[in-house]
Order: structure tokens, then sequence, then C-alpha cells
């Protein structure tokens, strides 16, 4: 098994992760008032995902992640798609992102701003937790009521179909239980496929449902195939401890990517509140300090953010 993260780390020593998909798309013109989310715009407006993508590369980004947050074949199926139209979205929207990609390589040679040693950026097949199907909030609390192996069912279909394109990683994201992380461990096992998987957190030590942060990481450990663990979606002021909690429990790379500090209000469909005032330069800078090998966004997060980010690990 390749490392992609693993290989762009030793030549650079970190990695610059993108934004919030969604909300690029939606700043784009896309409507995502939908169970579906980001995965409505594969079906309404895949040139939009491609825009969306090159901005975040354009703004620095060494990793873009997939529109298959919210694809799954049973939503798929609630708008009346058979596996075949399915299959056939999850790797469309993989392809996207190597086009968006590879077209940006191709004509980066003319951008006198790019470094000649920038790396290949990495394409990252989104894999979203069980309650991003829900559409009910869910995963931020993690409360499914279903096994391990239930979820490994459920997950399983997609999974098979992701690791079979040319995506560099699957990225198991907003993971909120420790149900759901056994899930993920025996995919990446049984695929052979590099995997990552960031989780959602309640608080500076727990995962959603309770579970000890650190617990959940040395799960990650024990497990060759996952070769980076993280923390996404959550407030940035929980992201410094939690790097320190994930550092305790194991020594593959780190990659943190929080929201603006807003809060979903999953009824309303909204996010809600104040952000967390942050300076994303200096808190990348600071994460980074503290053990993190990548720092990208999250919802809310877009390209400005990510070329602060950018600038700061440049230096």
């Amino acid at each position: 098994m390749t490392d992609p993260i693993r290989d762009i780390l030793e030549r650079k020593g970190f990695l610059v992760l993108d934004g919030g998909l969604a909300t690029e798309l939606e700043t784009l013109g896309c409507d995502l008032d939908d169970p579906l989310w980001s995965a409505r715009a594969l079906i309404d407006a895949p040139e939009a995902i491609r825009t969306a993508h090159l901005r975040f590369l354009e703004a620095g980004a060494g990793c873009i992640a997939t529109a298959t947050y919210q694809a799954t074949f049973e939503g798929f199926a609630a708008r009346g798609l058979d596996a075949s139209d399915t299959a056939r979205l999850l790797g469309r929207a993989v392809e996207i992102a190597v086009s968006a990609r590879d077209g940006f390589v191709a004509e980066r040679p003319a951008a006198a701003t790019e470094p000649a040693d920038r790396p290949r950026p990495l394409v990252a097949a989104s894999v979203g937790p069980y309650g991003a199907f829900l559409a009910d909030g869910s995963e931020y609390r993690g409360d499914y009521g279903l096994s391990a192996a239930e979820l490994y069912d459920f997950h399983a279909r997609r999974w098979e179909v992701l690791a079979e394109t040319p995506a560099d990683v699957l990225a198991c994201e907003t993971t909120p239980s420790l149900e759901e992380t056994q899930a993920y461990c025996r995919l990446a096992a049984v695929s052979h496929h590099p995997t990552w998987i960031s989780f959602q957190c309640r608080d500076a030590a727990h995962l959603a449902d309770g579970t000890p942060f650190e617990t959940a990481v040395a799960l990650c450990e024990a497990e060759p195939h996952v070769v980076a663990v993280g923390v996404n979606c959550v407030d940035p002021r929980l992201v410094a401890p939690l790097i320190h909690a994930a550092r305790r429990a194991t020594g593959k790379p780190i990659l943190v990517y929080p929201n603006s500090g807003e809060k979903w209000d999953a009824k309303a469909k909204r996010w809600t509140g104040p952000a967390t005032p942050l300076d994303w330069a200096r808190s990348a800078t600071e994460w980074r300090r503290e053990g993190a090998d990548g720092v990208g966004g999250c919802c809310r997060v877009g390209p400005a953010e990510i070329a602060a980010i950018r600038a700061e690990a440049s230096h």
C-alpha cells in the first residue's frame, strides 16, 4: 500500500487541506437545501463542483475532497436513482476532482506565483457518516443505535466503488462514534486502501457519542491502512487540545480542519450563532507547532482562509 499523505509530508513537512466544499458551492449559487446536500450538485451542477475544487487549488490546497460526503446508495435511491446510477455518480464525483486537479497541475507552470516544488495535490474521496445520510444532525451526536457491523454494511457498497476510483485516499469525515470508527477500520483493512479517519468531538476529550477521543484514535493507530487521523467540523477552540490528545494515542499524521465555530441547526437547516474570531494563518502556525501535520477548514471556511494557511505554511 502506498501512503500518499506520508509521501507529501516527507517532501514538504506539511499538508494544506481544502475548505468547505458545500460552502463554496453555495457561494457559486447552488441550492443545497436538500437531504443530499452537496451531493445534489452531482445531479444539478457538476461544473460548479469543478469550479469549487479549482478555487481551493488556486488558494493553495494540497488536497481536495470529493462531493461524495452525503452521496449514498440509500440517499440517491430516495431520489429514484438505481444502484448503477449511484455508482456512476460516485465515480463521476472523483472524475470531477481528478480533472480539476490534473487541469490545475497542467496550467501551473504558467503561474509565476506557484512554487516549482509544490507536490501534485491529492484527491480524497469523502465518506460522510451515517448521520449525514439521515440529514438530521445526528453526525454531531453519534446516537444512531446501530452496531459496528450494521454500519459496516451501510458503508460497504459506497466504499467498494470509491476504492476502485483514482482517488489517492479515502477520507472518513465527521466520525462521531466508536462503532462507526470500528466499521471504518474494518473497511480499510478489507480494501487495503489508504484511509484517513477524522472525528467529530463534543469537547476536547470525547467523540460526539461520549467515547474518549484517545480510545478512537488508538483503534486507528492499530490499523495500518488508516494512514492519518484528525478532527473536522469542530469549533476551532477545541483543535489544540484535541491535537494533544491524538498525539498521546498515535504516531500517525494528524489532520485538523475545523469549521468557523458556528453551530448547525438541523431543524432549520442553517448555521447559527457567531463565528469564532480567528486569524487562520496564526492558528495554522499554532496548530502545526502543537503537532498537526495538515490544516484546512470545514463548513463556512472558504478559499480566502485556505490561502492564509498556505501563505503561513510557505514561510
